[in-house]
């Protein structure tokens, strides 16, 4: 009988998990052909979803946990989960219920009749999202498709069910700033996109903020790629061609007039220009070389401080 897993990442939710067991099992139950297993990653919650994972793993096999020993982010704990899994398919959900567990039967098809490596969903509305953030997604998605090879759908969810194989071939980048957007469209494979409208949280708030958001998808574009390099090259070469530009004009003005140029105004705010342009080049290839240290590093993603698999 094939294996699923199913990875849920957790931070801070212990309202939601009791929500989220009641109504997976129920899809679970009409799936009769299918073994299930639960894979909660605890990704240093401060709450009590901790103490609520061990008292539902206690109560049920199927159900187990890793618990971080601080906050990873969601990166790490989708890693950890998905190196946790053993199933022969293997989903990723959040605890919130915002991923309709309803579609999972769907999803299988997809993968075991369809010929599928991978189901996916995304969102077709953004309903009850603030509409800034609705906007500034919509711009992330067109300008990550425009500067990147790797294509990501807009809307796309984590929200997904994948074989073996593929999550294989995701495990085996080693990288440790990972965008998990982007690596499950880098490696590839087949897969069947899905549609749904957008559901609220059914308990708790969301732990992204606007500005967790914004560095999130400053690592996205960072991580698959390097055009923002390319683009402060040219904002240099361009005003370097403005510079020689400039020093013609005040050779061949003094050589008619006879004057030199005058203007402290005009000069303080050319200053302020060249030097706010030469900072955002620098913070672009800062954003690089903080990559690049990280990695050097070589730390773990993420440090386990608890797991059902104990003892």
């Amino acid at each position: 009988m094939p294996k699923l897993s199913i990875v849920i990442p957790c931070f801070n939710e212990e309202e939601s998990i009791p929500l989220f067991i009641n109504q997976i099992t129920l899809i679970a139950s009409g799936m009769p052909t299918v073994t299930f297993e639960y894979i909660f990653v605890d990704d240093g919650s401060s709450d009590g979803t901790l103490q609520v994972l061990r008292r539902l793993s206690a109560e049920n096999k199927q159900i187990r946990y890793i618990s971080f020993s601080h906050n990873f982010g969601k990166e790490a704990a989708l890693l950890a989960g998905l190196e946790a899994a053993n199933g022969d398919y293997i989903a990723v959900m959040d605890a919130d219920l915002q991923d309709p567990p309803e579609l999972l039967p769907k999803m299988y098809a997809a993968l075991t009749d369809e010929g599928f490596d991978c189901a996916a969903t995304h969102r077709v509305t953004r309903k009850g999202e603030p509409p800034i953030r609705s906007f500034f997604a919509g711009i992330f998605y067109k300008l990550i498709n425009k500067i990147s090879d790797t294509q990501m759908v807009n809307g796309a969810r984590d929200f997904r069910l994948m074989t073996r194989q593929m999550v294989d071939a995701i495990l085996s980048l080693k990288e440790y700033n990972r965008f998990s957007k982007g690596l499950f469209s880098w490696v590839g494979f087949s897969t069947k996109w899905i549609e749904f409208e957008n559901v609220p949280r059914v308990a708790g708030k969301s732990k992204w903020n606007f500005w967790k958001l914004f560095l999130y998808s400053l690592d996205g574009i960072t991580a698959f790629s390097v055009k923002p390099l390319a683009v402060s090259s040219l904002f240099g070469l361009f005003l370097c061609m403005l510079a020689f530009i400039g020093i013609v004009f005040i050779i061949v003005r003094w050589l008619i007039n006879g004057d030199p140029v005058a203007g402290w105004a005009s000069t303080v705010t050319i200053i302020l220009f060249v030097g706010g342009i030469q900072l955002f080049c620098t913070g672009i290839l800062g954003q690089y070389l903080a990559k690049s240290y990280l990695e050097g590093k070589h730390r773990p993603v993420y440090i386990v401080k608890d797991s059902s698999d104990k003892g």
